[in-house]
């Protein structure tokens, strides 16, 4: 989970509670142990110690695979920046999930993932669990809250096209007031246009993921890294997106 200052806010968000969202979560990496055919390599990276204990079973479960499974117990964010920067990629290439329990995933991470030119990725944004949340209707979002979504989305322009200032004229002048302008679809559309400016290669039609109310948790996202096989990479994403 998130160390900042934003931590106290979280446990208001009952969608990071709700077993809606565990269930999207908890199956990913079983997910792709029984993929077929099969990845050469698995890696799982999860810095809290509870889901890391999780992971080790999952792995003990998948005995005849374990020499091929690497956990990694640290920060996701620094061990991919790492890998992405430091590993030979011009003769290798990944699918990488990444299923956040909420904003740990900055977008600093996102471009070293884009830049690799080998990586195909599978992201699941955190569209109604955090981002949406945080949204207030008139604007007035916390400093660190605000910071958390620049790391995110890595620029603060998303301000200005989440929000617009009306000004009306009463009786006392010229009033102005802030108002929230996006819903899940804007929200949704801005980000892949964010994947845009820095991969070759983006899914169009991103599946939003909804809870048992109908709302969305999560927003399923494809870039691929890879400029020759893109298009491909692509269009087989976007039929699987559609269902």
């Amino acid at each position: 989970m998130l160390k900042h200052d934003e931590d106290q806010n979280l446990p208001l968000f009952p969608e990071f509670v709700e077993a809606d969202s565990r269930q999207f979560l908890d199956g990913s990496a079983r997910i792709a142990l029984q993929v077929e055919p099969r990845f050469t390599k698995y890696i799982f990276i999860e810095k809290d110690e509870k889901r890391f204990l999780s992971l080790q079973r999952l792995k003990q479960d998948y005995s005849h695979l374990s020499e091929d499974i690497i956990l990694i117990n640290a920060d996701a964010n620094a061990y991919l920046t790492d890998l992405c920067l430091n590993y030979n990629w011009s003769r290798n290439r990944a699918v990488l999930f990444l299923d956040p329990f909420g904003m740990q995933v900055n977008w600093a991470t996102i471009e070293a993932i884009a830049k690799t030119g080998a990586i195909d990725l599978w992201y699941l944004f955190p569209l109604g669990v955090a981002v949406n949340r945080l949204l207030k209707r008139d604007g007035a979002i916390d400093e660190p809250l605000r910071e958390r979504l620049n790391k995110l989305f890595g620029t603060d322009e998303w301000y200005e096209s989440f929000y617009q200032t009306r000004v009306t004229i009463d009786m006392f002048g010229e009033q102005k007031r802030t108002i929230k302008v996006s819903d899940f679809g804007l929200v949704s559309k801005y980000f892949v246009e964010r994947l845009n400016s820095v991969f070759p290669g983006v899914a169009n039609n991103p599946l939003a993921l909804l809870n048992s109310r109908n709302i969305p948790l999560y927003l399923l996202c494809f870039a691929s890294g890879n400029k020759r096989g893109s298009k491909t990479a692509v269009n087989i994403a976007q039929h699987i997106l559609k269902g």
